[in-house]
């Protein structure tokens, strides 16, 4: 089990949401698009030169800003919950 943040998932590394560490405003949009503490999530891709992130929640994909991927702490491995 290792807790690190969304923007630090390399490509096709599954983890689990922990924990939103960010603004309301941008909580309440995260939240809105299905990021919520125990889904699994799935980082598809990585954009070169620091671009954004694009992510699996079930079958939705989103495309996230490293800076708001950041704030998305995640947990990789069997003991996640």
């Amino acid at each position: 089990m290792s807790a690190s943040t969304l923007a630090t998932l390399q490509q096709g590394d599954l983890a689990t949401i922990v924990a939103i560490h960010a603004d309301q405003a941008l909580h309440q949009r995260l939240l809105a698009l299905g990021f919520r503490k125990g889904k699994q999530i799935e980082l598809v891709r990585r954009a070169a030169f620091s671009g954004p992130l694009q992510v699996r929640l079930g079958t939705t994909d989103v495309v996230l800003r490293r800076n708001e991927a950041s704030k998305i702490e995640v947990c990789k491995g069997a003991g996640c919950a």
